[in-house]
């Protein structure tokens, strides 16, 4: 691990316990077994979703991008505000804001309704 992911035990310490995991050239920062942050980059980037975009981007806060097959890729995830490094009622706050939007991705679909399921003969 890094020095940066270690030491985001600290930073989340008011949010609670999380986990930090080596992926794909980065670290993923989980929260009862759901990934609510990533690093890369040394950057720390929170998970985001129709409901909460609008918070980060208010604030100028970028979406975490990677170019893929040539073309640039963004993730629902975006840059965390410096005051999460600096305060840690702040990082608790704005980790209930990516953790909250990570709950909301990880509902499960709805099931078919009645008589449009697929029948095999």
């Amino acid at each position: 691990m890094s020095e940066f992911s270690d030491n985001l035990h600290e930073v989340f310490e008011r949010f609670g316990r999380i986990a930090v995991r080596r992926m794909f050239g980065g670290h993923g920062v989980f929260h009862g077994g759901r990934m609510f942050a990533l690093v890369a980059g040394g950057r720390l980037y929170l998970k985001t979703d129709a409901q909460s975009r609008a918070t980060f981007e208010a604030r100028g806060l970028p979406p975490f991008e990677y170019a893929r097959q040539g073309q640039t890729a963004r993730m629902n995830y975006h840059e965390a505000p410096a005051e999460v490094f600096e305060d840690r009622e702040e990082a608790a706050r704005w980790a209930r804001l990516a953790w909250d939007a990570a709950l909301r991705a990880a509902r499960p679909a709805q099931p078919p309704a009645a008589g449009k399921r697929g029948a095999r003969r």
